[in-house]
């Protein structure tokens, strides 16, 4: 009993009892342009509580499968800290072009991204993370802060460059998708001008806060909406 206390203390002390996502999870979405599904997006997390993978593949679908012959991978890998994911390698490959990669060295606290031959070493900016892992940073924050109101900077890699992001935590709602009803929180990007795309996020507070859908709206009108199929362990 008395082991049993002390170990429950050191954990909140610590903060290594903090909950997690499953250690593997798959996670599917349709990815859809103004209204009709064109590919088809697996994501795939492990974790074993200090470290963590993450990859996701896109491939075609419906009338997207004779439009777009190759997969399109993203993938990145890091380390699982109190604050969140901390990533140090990630790679973003299209087709079979050679993959843009960023390199995150935290000791030196410098940023380098590869892209087509070319190789650039920059300081790290405040808030940085990759596409990949931002999108399941808030899966591993006990509990995220994520009020309405909450003002969100990021700057994020895909390997070619950075793109800072404002969001705004709008508030909590109900989602419906084909993998069931869910209790989410939806985050909204703030535009600087009106040539910037809209983007709205939505992270499942029922569901360890995992991505379930992401509406980008182009400055043309178009609509790419990424809406969470299923989740299997």
């Amino acid at each position: 009993m008395i082991k049993h206390l002390v170990l429950v203390a050191a954990c909140i002390y610590a903060g290594a009892c903090a909950a997690q996502p499953p250690h593997k999870l798959s996670l599917t979405y349709d990815l859809s342009y103004n209204g009709v599904v064109a590919a088809e997006l697996t994501e795939v997390l492990e974790h074993d509580g200090k470290s963590f993978s993450l990859s996701s593949e896109g491939r075609g679908k419906g009338i997207g499968a004779l439009l777009y012959r190759g997969a399109a991978r993203r993938w990145c890998r890091g380390e699982i800290t109190s604050a969140g994911l901390r990533p140090l390698e990630y790679r973003d490959q299209r087709g079979d072009k050679p993959a843009a990669v960023a390199r995150f060295d935290w000791i030196k606290k410098t940023l380098t991204q590869e892209h087509e031959g070319k190789n650039e070493t920059t300081n790290m900016v405040p808030a940085l993370q990759d596409r990949l892992s931002f999108l399941y940073n808030y899966a591993f924050q006990s509990p995220p802060d994520l009020k309405p109101g909450k003002q969100i900077k990021v700057a994020l890699t895909d390997g070619k460059g950075l793109t800072r992001f404002h969001y705004e935590v709008a508030g909590r709602e109900t989602l419906k998708t084909p993998a069931g009803e869910l209790e989410t929180v939806r985050l909204v990007k703030q535009r600087e001008n009106k040539d910037d795309k809209e983007t709205e996020i939505w992270f499942a507070s029922s569901r360890d806060y995992l991505p379930v859908r992401i509406l980008v709206i182009e400055k043309d009108g178009v609509r790419i909406d990424q809406v969470l199929t299923r989740i299997a362990n």
